[in-house]
C-alpha cells in the first residue's frame, strides 16, 4: 500500500485528469454540436466512450515522455508532482471560466517545469525534451490547418457535382464517425499525460523500478478523462465551434478527421501536443477554404494569446504553491 500522501497526489492528478477531459470537451464535441449532428447531450456520451476507448488503442509512449523526457526523475519529489498537478487545475479552471479552449497538456508540463525549477534550478529541466514540445506548439495547429484545408478542398472537389442536400445527408453520418476518431485519438494523447506524472511520483518515491504505467494507473486515467469529457463544460464548446468559423455537417467531418489523423500521428512516436491547438488549427483550415473572412481572427488571436501564456502563467502557480509549501513546512 502507499503512503497517504501518495494516494492524494494520485487523486489530485485523476482531478486533473477529469478536468481535462472537463475543460477538452470542446476539442471532441464543438463540431458535432455546431453542426448540429448531435445534441450536446448526446455529444459528450459520445465522445467520453471513445476516448476511454482509447486505452486498448494505442500505447504509453506518450506516458513515457512526460515522465522522463522533461524533467529529471532525479529531482522530482512528491512536492513537486502536487505543485504541478495543481498549477494545471488552476489554470484549467481559470480559462475554462473564461471560455478559452487552451490546453490542459501544456498546463501540466508549464507546472510539473515551474516546480522543479523552484526546486532544483534549471539543471532539473530535460532541454531538448522542452524543444520538442515547444515545436509542436507552433507544428500541431500548422499541421491540423493545413490538413483540414486540403480535407476540405478535397471534398468540394469530390462533390461539385452533388447537391447540398445530398452532401449534407452523407456527413451528418460520416461526422459521426470522425467525431469517434477524434475523441479517440484525443483520450489516447491526452490520458497519457496523467499516466506519465503519476509514473514518475511512483518511480521517484521507489513504489516502481522502471518507467512502465501499472495496468492500474493505464486504466485510471482513461476513465478519469472520458468522465471528465462525460461532464464537459459547455462555455468552450460555444467558443470553438460557434465563434471561431461556421461549419456544416462536411466541414465538421474534415475538421475531425485532420485533427485525428494529426493526433494519431504524434501519439504513436510519444510526442505530447495539445489537442485544443490541433483541433483549432482544423477549424481554422477548413473556414478558410470559403474565405479567409470565414474565420473570425478576433476570436482566434484570443485563443492564440491563451495558448502562448498558458506554460508560463500554469508554472509560475506552480512555482509559487512550491515556495508556499517550502514556507509552511518551516
Amino acid at each position: 500500500m502507499f503512503p497517504l500522501e501518495i494516494w492524494v497526489i494520485i487523486l489530485a492528478a485523476l482531478a486533473f485528469d477529469f478536468i481535462n477531459g472537463f475543460h477538452d470537451a470542446a476539442n471532441s464535441i464543438a463540431t458535432v454540436v455546431s453542426t448540429r449532428v448531435l445534441s450536446p447531450r448526446y455529444a459528450v456520451f459520445w465522445a467520453g466512450f471513445f476516448n476511454f476507448a482509447a486505452f486498448g488503442v494505442f500505447g504509453v509512449h506518450v506516458a513515457k515522455t512526460i515522465a522522463k523526457g522533461v524533467v529529471d526523475p532525479s529531482t522530482v519529489t512528491p512536492v513537486v508532482i502536487f505543485a504541478a498537478v495543481l498549477g494545471a487545475i488552476i489554470w484549467n479552471l481559470i480559462t475554462w471560466w473564461l471560455g478559452l479552449p487552451t490546453s490542459s497538456s501544456h498546463a501540466l508540463i508549464g507546472g510539473f517545469v515551474g516546480a522543479a525549477l523552484v526546486k532544483a534550478g534549471p539543471g532539473a529541466i530535460i532541454v531538448a525534451g522542452i524543444v520538442k514540445i515547444a515545436v509542436f506548439i507552433v507544428l500541431s495547429p500548422l499541421l491540423g490547418t493545413v490538413l483540414g484545408f486540403l480535407a476540405m478542398w478535397a471534398v468540394t472537389w469530390l462533390f461539385r457535382r452533388s447537391t447540398p442536400r445530398l452532401v449534407n445527408q452523407v456527413f451528418r453520418r460520416l461526422q459521426l464517425v470522425s467525431a469517434a476518431a477524434f475523441s479517440l485519438s484525443h483520450g489516447g494523447n491526452d490520458a497519457q499525460k496523467t499516466m506519465g506524472i503519476i509514473t514518475v511520483l511512483l518511480y521517484s518515491t521507489g513504489h516502481l523500478k522502471e518507467f512502465q504505467p501499472p495496468i492500474w494507473v493505464v486504466m485510471a486515467s482513461f476513465l478519469a478523462i472520458g468522465l471528465g469529457t462525460t461532464f464537459g463544460g459547455w462555455r468552450i464548446v460555444k467558443t470553438m465551434g460557434m465563434n471561431l468559423t461556421k461549419l456544416q455537417p462536411v466541414g465538421g467531418f474534415c475538421a475531425e478527421t485532420a485533427g485525428a489523423a494529426t493526433l494519431i500521428s504524434v501519439t504513436l512516436t510519444g510526442i505530447p501536443v495539445s489537442t485544443t491547438h490541433t483541433i483549432t488549427g482544423a477549424i481554422v483550415g477548413v473556414g478558410s477554404t470559403r474565405r479567409l473572412s470565414a474565420v473570425k481572427w478576433g476570436v482566434a488571436r484570443r485563443i492564440v494569446w491563451a495558448w502562448v501564456l498558458t506554460m508560463p502563467m500554469a508554472g509560475g502557480i506552480a512555482a509559487l504553491l512550491f515556495l508556499a509549501s517550502r514556507v509552511v513546512h518551516r
